[in-house]
């Protein structure tokens, strides 16, 4: 399939577009510039791609002050990758129609607000909300810097932009726990939130000043509005069915009356897509195995990673009894790998293409999660920081590949909704990680719990003891009073924290089966057919 696709470039004031793009093609001004734009966009990014793991070292704070249950929790954090999961092929199609330069200010706008109002909320029920906003702006950002790269690099660059931007994505990923650590300890809870403020206003003074607007002259013209319900109410009835599955059972009808609804939700909106004009999701993309390999890899890499990182954070601070700053410090290993180790992936795939690094890297990440697996009360810092560096050098090659593999298979006519189509696999993903994983976790806690308990001689719970203990323990909280005598809080503690291993062991082991499937799955990838620039004004 070949296309050609104009491109309007368009900048304020009394400028043409034709003045705009040769002055940015000479290079002589700011506007438009190659190398200021990736680095205004990636600022944007950055906030996105940081919250996404920055709250997770937060939730102890958070559900200690708000006095937030483990589904409240899971809210946080699901609430948020299910509105960027749901929005951002919509709102790849609206920088398509509207602009990329104004659909990128006005999610930095609305993402930076969003986090200013959670760090303003006193209730669990207002942060899920403004959360819920944060996701929603940050799906519009996100499309639009990558239809702002493809449409200012030059072909020949574009790949290097590409993977300079997965290497912020992929780094402030995997910092987020980090940074988190230092402001939830010095600092709050709230102003791990409170940092998006001044971050998104340096983002749109830069992209007023330096972004150039582009515009395809085949741009869509309309919205597929029921593809856009029925896409939303699928995810949204499978990711409350998974949530809700430790509280009702697996084997009550509402869990999969839920799941039932989303299986067909789903059937629905492939057969809508197939006849609407400017469908969501144009399925004649999936006829491209190496996209759908790529997608399906994207999903299954995120349910690994964001699914075990939710239950570290609990195992580092609330079993090893760290802080949140040691929390951070002891994740570093990841964070330093997944930097050092983009770079590296990069020109491997670059020069023998994604198919042997993506495997690879799945199957370091599959080694490193049954490590995670083996984790125990006593385990040293020696010991956790090899696996959580080899976790790092999997998802190296994984974060940095996925864009040549999906949106580099992709009619260039459709970068933009591949582009959305890759970090929706990653946001569902990461929802679904932390649903699935999160059952996997209540269903041991309760079936192990009461076990343990009688087996330690504890004096039996009622069922409404049992149940909040439950929920205490599935975030590694010993379920203690005051009145308890020292030897009785002890042996608790040591209840709860045994439990809790076992539910993470357990988790994990789930993590590095979805891992290994992974390896299989990216083997069915292959370097971009299509990836070349929408446009390439810029001069380098």
């Amino acid at each position: 399939m070949t296309s050609q696709t104009t491109i309007d470039a368009t900048g304020p004031g009394d400028r043409t577009p034709s003045d705009a793009s040769s002055d940015a093609a000479r290079g002589r001004g700011r506007r438009g510039h190659p190398w200021l734009t990736l680095f205004t966009v990636a600022v944007g990014v950055m906030m996105v791609a940081l919250d996404g793991t920055i709250v997770a070292i937060a939730n102890p704070a958070i559900a200690s002050d708000l006095g937030a249950s483990f589904a409240d929790v899971q809210w946080i954090t699901n609430a948020y990758f299910l509105a960027l999961a749901v929005s951002l092929i919509t709102a790849g199609k609206l920088g398509d129609r509207f602009g990329h330069r104004q659909t990128f200010l006005i999610g930095v706008v609305g993402f930076a607000a969003a986090s200013g109002a959670i760090g303003l909320s006193d209730s669990i029920a207002s942060v899920i909300v403004f959360r819920v906003l944060q996701g929603l702006f940050g799906a519009l950002l996100m499309p639009a810097a990558l239809g702002l790269l493809r449409a200012t690099f030059p072909a020949e660059k574009l790949n290097m932009a590409i993977g300079i931007w997965g290497m912020v994505i992929g780094a402030s990923t995997a910092g987020g726990p980090i940074l988190g650590g230092v402001l939830v300890e010095h600092v709050s809870w709230q102003s791990v939130f409170w940092i998006n403020v001044p971050v998104g206003v340096l983002a749109v003074a830069l992209g007023v000043w330096i972004l150039l607007d582009h515009r395809a002259e085949n741009r869509p013209h309309s919205f597929d509005i029921p593809g856009i319900a029925l896409l939303s109410g699928a995810m949204f009835c499978l990711v409350w069915a998974l949530i809700k599955a430790p509280e009702w059972g697996w084997g009550d009808l509402k869990t999969w009356g839920f799941i039932a609804v989303s299986v067909v939700l789903f059937v629905v909106f492939a057969f809508w897509e197939r006849g609407v004009k400017e469908p969501l999701i144009p399925l004649a993309m999936f006829r491209s195995v190496p996209l759908s390999a790529g997608v399906v890899l994207m999903v299954l890499m995120a349910i690994s990673f964001m699914g075990g990182l939710f239950f570290v954070t609990f195992y580092l601070q609330n079993v090893h009894g760290l802080s949140p700053v040691d929390a951070g410090l002891h994740l570093l290993p990841l964070t330093g790998m997944m930097i050092v180790g983009s770079p590296l992936a990069g020109a491997v795939i670059t020069k023998v293409g994604p198919r042997i690094p993506l495997a690879g890297g799945m199957a370091f990440t599959a080694l490193a999660m049954f490590g995670i697996s083996t984790l125990q009360k006593d385990t040293g810092s020696a010991l956790m920081s090899l696996w959580f560096a080899l976790l790092g050098l999997g998802l190296a090659p994984v974060m940095v590949g996925a864009t040549e593999v999906i949106v580099g298979n992709a009619p260039l006519e459709l970068s933009g909704v591949a582009g959305g189509l890759q970090q929706s696999a990653m946001q569902v993903g990461g929802s679904l990680g932390t649903a699935v994983l999160g059952a996997v976790m209540a269903s041991t806690v309760d079936s192990g719990l009461a076990d343990n308990w009688a087996d330690a001689g504890l004096p039996p719970l009622t069922p409404e003891q049992a149940e909040q203990a439950a929920e205490a323990v599935q975030i590694g909280v010993p379920p203690v009073s005051g009145q308890m005598p020292p030897e009785m809080v002890s042996t608790v503690t040591d209840v709860a924290h045994e439990t809790f291993i076992s539910g993470m062991s357990t988790a994990s082991l789930v993590a590095t089966g979805v891992a290994v499937v992974a390896v299989g799955v990216a083997l069915l990838t292959k370097r971009g057919e299509n990836a070349e620039a929408g446009a390439g004004v810029g001069h380098i």
